[in-house]
């Protein structure tokens, strides 16, 4: 149960503790006070999204927090359970702020908490229905939603959405492998044709350029050999040649460093001549090894061409050739493949299809059995609503194929007079009988569901006299087993609650600002007078607002 809605800087509102009590809760005042404000504020604390624009003029921040009365809800302690929040002897604290940036946090009981598990949270407390919510029963998804609500299906509606997409997933996999093994087989010849190819080259990563540098050599081996004895000759060839020279230098080196002991170039000039050896013994292999094969030039020319054919059709590197011809043998490997993965897709499919059967026929029991009950309860309320003559038809009709959301499809039709024939309801309810059907239909899911507490947001709009009595009353009765909050501009329904709550819209120096204040006793009586549209400090008036209260009293009860 709500036991209090704070607010802080939210639109026009400086500052407001809204004190909730059970049963019937009624919020009253005039136009434009505040009302819907205070509504909108429970809204953003339930999850709903939340608008920089909520923020009061001048402020930082806007801040809403309820709080509420746990009973003994499993669901409820589950959601906390997997947050690890505990709610505090039994006491939940909610609240959410926004920031003037837009920013949005909330909190549960003071741990921080994402919007979505605030609105998994607030789902299980307080159950919403606005003045406009009554235009969404046109609306087949809606109809359908309320008879699953009523029948308590919304387990066996989640699994056959999930039965039903894995059915869609297989047959898609199914004619996804389809169409391939068929452009496999239409390219068959040609992919054949390429991994015959490149594995008749068979080449290797990195030979053609070992092949390039080979060709290189081998067209030019003779002046190769030229060019490397003659240089080896003009290091060592002769005594002009270096080595030869590098001796005479020598023993003017040893001479000089007889005579000077601090010259040492003799060591340097050692490894010198150690070095022009070395040199001279690689320039000599060098030249014997290089090798003059026209041969062996020729094939390697040959094999250069097959490569540099490979590459390209395939390439252009020799990597991308071999990558090729693995995703042509894997291509080709489909075709071997395919009936077998086909097979086994069908056969899961023939499995989810068994699956989805069962889950929808079972849905399909649970629709069919709830649609005469849910039907007659809400018939049963009209009457109350002022529809003497007024029936609900709810009607199961099968699909020939079952879809995501079953095998059938839900309407809701009605009669309101007597003799007529059921229709839909966009041909037949007017915005306040839509209206009243919404509450009737609300009050009897109320019923059946566990959420604790009810907000009805003027739903009474366009109704009045005698049905506005008969709102008041079914709203109390309501109010027996749910907390119920009712905003409403109605004094016959402000007559039938058990706590009347006054919006009252104020200044503060030039600021406009709203507040609310808890009516009993004759400030009650002024605020029921006030709604009767007199003149609500004149007697006569005032007599008249405490006979609507005794006489609410006396209706409801």
């Amino acid at each position: 149960m709500l036991l209090e809605l704070r607010l802080r800087n939210v639109a026009v509102i400086d500052a407001v503790t809204l004190p909730l009590a059970g049963g019937l809760n009624v919020l009253s005042g005039e136009t434009g006070a505040g009302k819907s404000l205070i509504v909108g504020a429970l809204g953003m604390l339930l999850g709903e999204r939340a608008a920089a624009d909520r923020v009061r003029a001048g402020a930082d921040k806007a801040t809403v927090e309820g709080v509420f009365q746990l009973r003994d809800d499993a669901t409820v302690r589950a959601l906390l359970e997997e947050q690890g929040i505990d709610p505090d002897d039994g006491m939940l604290i909610l609240k959410r702020e926004i920031a003037a940036g837009g920013r949005s946090r909330a909190w549960i009981n003071g741990a921080p908490v994402t919007a979505a598990i605030l609105a998994a949270v607030g789902a299980q407390l307080v159950s919403v229905h606005g003045q406009h919510d009554a235009r969404l029963l046109l609306d087949a998804d809606v109809q359908r939603a309320l008879l699953d609500a009523y029948a308590d299906a919304g387990a066996l509606v989640e699994r056959v959405a999930t039965a039903h997409a894995v059915v869609r997933a297989l047959e898609d996999r199914q004619a996804s492998l389809e169409v391939r093994r068929a452009e496999v087989a239409r390219r068959a010849d040609y992919l054949r044709f390429l991994v015959q190819e490149i594995a008749e080259v068979s080449p290797i990563i990195g030979e053609d350029e070992t092949i390039d540098a080979d060709i290189r050599r081998l067209s030019h081996a003779s002046e190769l050999q030229t060019l490397a004895a003659q240089a080896a000759a003009a290091l060592d060839g002769d005594d002009d040649a270096v080595v030869g020279r590098l001796g005479a230098i020598r023993r003017l080196v040893g001479a000089i460093e007889r005579i000077d002991t601090d010259v040492r170039w003799s060591a340097a000039l050692e490894n010198v001549v150690v070095g022009l050896a070395e040199l001279v013994r690689e320039m000599s292999d060098y030249a014997d090894g290089i090798e003059v094969d026209a041969g062996r030039l020729l094939r390697l020319e040959t094999r250069r061409a097959q490569l540099q054919g490979l590459r390209r059709k395939y390439g252009p590197s020799i990597e991308e050739v071999l990558d090729a011809e693995q995703h042509a043998r894997a291509e080709l490997a489909l075709v071997d493949t395919a009936d077998v993965d086909l097979a086994a897709i069908r056969e899961e499919h023939a499995q989810a299809m068994r699956l989805l059967r069962e889950v929808a026929a079972q849905l399909s029991e649970r629709r069919a059995a709830a649609a005469q009950t849910l039907a007659d309860a809400v018939t049963a309320l009209l009457p109350d609503l002022g529809m003497a003559h007024g029936q609900l038809v709810v009607v199961v009709q099968p699909l020939e194929a079952i879809t995501a959301h079953g095998a059938e499809t839900v309407s809701v039709l009605a009669t309101l007079n007597a003799g007529s024939e059921p229709r839909p309801l966009a041909r037949i309810a007017s915005g306040g009988e839509l209206a009243r059907l919404m509450l009737a239909l609300s009050t009897v899911l109320a019923r059946r569901q566990q959420v604790p507490t009810l907000v009805f947001d003027e739903v009474d709009a366009g109704i009045g006299g005698t049905v506005a009595w008969q709102v008041g009353a079914l709203m109390r009765r309501v109010a027996g087993h749910h907390q119920v909050l009712a905003i409403s501009h109605l004094a016959q329904i402000a007559a039938c609650a058990h706590h009347h709550i006054v919006v009252q819209k104020g200044a503060v120096g030039t600021v406009t600002t709203a507040d609310t204040a808890v009516v009993a006793g004759d400030a009650r009586v002024q605020e029921i007078a006030r709604m009767l549209g007199g003149d609500a400090d004149r007697e006569v008036s005032r007599a008249h607002a405490r006979e609507l209260l005794e006489r609410g009293a006396q209706r409801a009860d």
